[in-house]
């Protein structure tokens, strides 16, 4: 069964960054797509952003665009995600999760335990 490490997070003030990594217990890491989600003290989880296979990017939240970018190395089998100008409202438990298919269809089926963020001054 695919496992999943995230790490790399932080406390960090506005407008600071941080770089969270995913881990995967595959040799076949281009073979999958890599979602980044978020949850919030109190929230449900909500998408924030992917990465397939082809280095395809899906913004799913319109707040990560310009701030979030995710890489993928396959030789050391990790997902990576860049966040700059961080913003109170980016705090949460961020989770890496792992799908064969698209970004769109969401159908993701293995999860990381999470890496906690918080942006405050």
């Amino acid at each position: 069964q695919l496992q999943l490490a995230e790490s790399g997070g932080g406390w960090v003030q506005p407008g600071g960054s941080l770089r969270l990594s995913c881990s995967l217990s595959t040799s076949t890491l281009d073979s999958w797509t890599i979602g980044w989600f978020r949850q919030a003290p109190g929230g449900e989880r909500e998408g924030v952003i992917c990465i397939n296979m082809h280095n395809y990017i899906e913004y799913y939240s319109r707040t990560a665009k310009g701030r979030f970018t995710p890489t993928r190395d396959n030789a050391k089998n990790t997902v990576y995600l860049q966040m700059d100008n961080l913003d109170p409202e980016d705090t949460g438990t961020y989770s890496c999760a792992a799908t064969k298919g698209s970004c769109i269809a969401r159908e993701f089926s293995a999860w990381g335990r999470g890496t906690q963020v918080t942006v405050s001054s």
